[in-house]
């Protein structure tokens, strides 16, 4: 280790130490938050000024910062199957109505899908105003390799179909999708603990002091679960630090301006996607502003950590706690949020892809015979996202090889895929908190005093009961 990184380490130090000063003179975890994403861009930008983003320097210093980073994902990630798991079973048992759940689930899911399909067109609007198109992009090294991946990665997504997407929700063995080891993992363990609530629910009545006590050992581990996800979500300054301090210092800025197109047109699409939420949230009866204000500290995190699916006990929080969503209605919109109907991932990403690389076999885009069908392979396709690193990449592969089109085209944007994928994963996440928020208020059960006060994420000691 050379002097140069132990001084970056030292200065990495003193930036963590006066993060844990802010938690010990009670700053708000907004504010700590978005100090944290401040400083973070702060000091990636300056090293990369001052060793340059492939510099050995940045790698050995970001391979230090990525334990603070991805340390603090992974143990969000830890915790998201414990809480969908628990969250739901608990949600359920107090539900005790199959209506009231089937409801639930086709009102966020049909938000999720129709959303995607907006998505999806708003980013061929965005292509279509900015021209963007693949003809004539030179080719690096980088990118042909990023092509042949992405090429050899093509039989796996062809292999895909909505019949088979649907049976892979069905958890043959749910102890295995509990380690998430499948793409659609996450949604198999919701049906998992929904057997397992609806299961309960049928013997409340035939044997109800064996249901009083699997209600009660739920109703403890649920308490406990929340309590680390107390304890993991106290380290998000931390971890968002991190995160950004590595992707800035890491970027190329010669290649964001090589492609700067591409960057303002999906930057400039996301964000009227983020309007779509908003307006639906306005059209729910919630004050957009005030709603736009309490979720920003979760699209924050969503932003630096490029994870949707370890967003989710965030998700769920601010939901319960700051939106007065129901904490059932909060799960099931995070976890189906983090696997179906990606408004960034699934839904403006691939319709973009597709818009620019049609042109290279000679296919005219924007007319009604590539677009109609365009749209619904990407509202079908959308169904089973990975939440994680990949996803967008999935989904891209989905629709370019339905649409037959060339799909190694899709690695001329490998030098500029962390800085579009940060966008993405924050509006995915803004969709699914979407989702539960309209959700929420079709079924009349929003807190409305939640809502309406300024309570911040219960993460602290002073504020944790």
């Amino acid at each position: 280790m050379t002097l140069q990184v132990i001084l970056n380490l030292a200065v990495a130090a003193l930036v963590l130490a006066f993060l844990v000063w802010q938690q010990k003179r009670h700053a708000s975890f907004t504010v700590r938050v978005f100090t944290a994403l401040g400083v973070g861009i702060a000091m990636g930008a300056g090293l990369q000024a001052l060793y340059g983003a492939g510099s050995a320097e940045v790698k050995l210093t970001g391979q230090y910062l990525d334990i603070v980073g991805s340390g603090y994902v992974k143990l969000l990630q830890m915790i998201v199957m414990p809480l969908i798991m628990v969250s739901i079973v608990s949600a359920i048992l107090k539900l005790r109505n199959a209506s009231s759940l089937g409801k639930i689930s086709a009102l966020t899911i049909g938000t999720l899908m129709l959303t995607t399909t907006v998505a999806a067109a708003i980013g061929i609007l965005m292509a279509k105003l900015f021209g963007l198109s693949a003809v004539g992009l030179a080719a690096n090294a980088a990118e042909v390799a990023r092509g042949a991946y992405l090429e050899g990665k093509l039989a796996d997504a062809q292999a895909i179909s909505l019949p088979n997407m649907l049976l892979s929700f069905i958890p043959s063995n749910p102890f295995l999708d509990l380690t998430g080891a499948r793409k659609t993992s996450t949604i198999a363990v919701v049906v998992f603990a929904v057997f397992i609530g609806v299961a309960a629910i049928g013997i409340a009545d035939k044997k109800p002091d064996h249901f009083t006590s699997f209600d009660h050992a739920v109703h403890v581990a649920h308490t406990i679960v929340m309590r680390m996800v107390t304890l993991v979500l106290r380290l998000t300054p931390y971890g968002v630090f991190a995160l950004m301090a590595q992707v800035v210092a890491s970027s190329s800025y010669a290649d964001i301006l090589n492609l700067i197109g591409f960057v303002l047109a999906s930057y400039c699409a996301l964000l009227l996607m983020f309007g779509v939420h908003l307006a639906l949230v306005s059209a729910s009866g919630l004050n957009p502003l005030r709603y736009t204000r309490k979720i920003l500290p979760v699209l924050t995190f969503a932003f630096t950590s490029r994870t949707s699916a370890g967003a989710i006990p965030m998700s769920v929080a601010t939901q319960t706690q700051r939106l007065g969503t129901p904490e059932g209605i909060a799960n099931f919109a995070a976890s189906f949020g983090a696997t179906i109907g990606q408004n960034g991932c699934a839904g403006i990403y691939p319709a973009m892809l597709a818009v620019m690389i049609a042109p290279t076999v000679g296919i005219d885009p924007f007319t009604a015979s590539f677009l109609v069908p365009l749209l619904a392979i990407i509202t079908i396709g959308s169904v089973g996202v990975a939440g994680v690193g990949g996803g967008a990449t999935f989904a891209a592969l989905i629709v370019l090889s339905s649409m037959n089109l060339p799909v190694a085209l899709a690695g001329l944007l490998i030098s500029i895929e962390p800085l579009i994928d940060m966008g993405r994963t924050a509006l995915n996440v803004s969709g699914s908190i979407t989702a539960g928020t309209v959700t929420s208020r079709i079924m009349g059960e929003t807190n409305m005093a939640a809502f309406a006060g300024d309570q911040e994420l219960q993460v602290d000691s002073q504020t944790t009961h």
